[in-house]
């Protein structure tokens, strides 16, 4: 444990931090207040992750744990590569070791590099009621967690529970959870545009400005015009 906060404090850069620090928003009453950054590239954490690969969940809990956001997102990349290299009770362990951890996974990247590879994987083939419970939390996070999981269904083409979740999230006031909507709803768009305007054609009209261009960000000018208008 020792050795992997010497390695991540080691490679940190202070003007990168600075950088980090304002893009993630870690101002009083800002949505990353108290987020700390030591200035590290996820690449670099990428291979830190790699080498400490072996560390038990509990030297990952102290980590995670953390207010170093780099401390975080690390636990988070190792936490990956465990669960892609594990079997079925393994996995099952690891999942509620996430969702035990939903306090310390607060902020948009740990979120986006996270859920969708672990918690959305995992549910491929099982019950999904744990993204519809998190969909309704008052904590920003785990309402992004609910919406961003279902990546890895529509990875497989399958669509359902992104549009279910979409709606029970339609009229969510944080711009970060209508940004991750309209991204998804784009994800289901590159791979069936016709399920994507189904579904646009019914509620664009309640759809935060946000959430709706992120939605329609790839289609032709003519047809961003079309929604945006009326």
């Amino acid at each position: 444990m020792a050795g992997i906060a010497t390695d991540l404090k080691r490679l940190g850069r202070k003007d990168k931090a600075a950088i980090l620090s304002r893009f993630f928003k870690t101002g009083p009453g800002e949505y990353g207040a108290g987020d700390i950054f030591l200035g590290v590239t996820v690449p670099e954490q990428r291979a830190l992750a790699k080498k400490y690969f072996h560390l038990e969940l509990t030297e990952i809990q102290v980590l995670l744990s953390s207010p170093i956001h780099e401390f975080r997102l690390t636990a988070l990349l190792i936490l990956v590569s465990k669960f892609e290299k594990s079997l079925s009770l393994e996995r099952k362990k690891l999942v509620d070791f996430y969702l035990k951890n939903t306090n310390n996974i607060n902020n948009w990247d740990l979120v986006d590099l996270s859920v969708y590879k672990i918690l959305g994987c995992y549910l491929l083939d099982k019950p999904r009621a744990v993204l519809y419970r998190l969909a309704c939390s008052k904590n920003l996070w785990e309402r992004r967690i609910a919406i961003i999981a279902t990546f890895a269904f529509i990875r497989q083409n399958d669509f359902t529970d992104t549009f279910q979740i979409a709606q029970k999230l339609l009229l969510d006031k944080h711009d970060l959870i209508q940004k991750a909507v309209g991204w998804m709803l784009r994800e289901v768009g590159k791979r069936d545009l016709a399920r994507e305007e189904d579904f646009l054609r019914q509620h664009y009209r309640l759809m935060p400005r946000t959430m709706l261009r992120y939605a329609i960000e790839k289609f032709s000018e003519a047809k961003r015009k079309k929604y945006l208008t009326k």
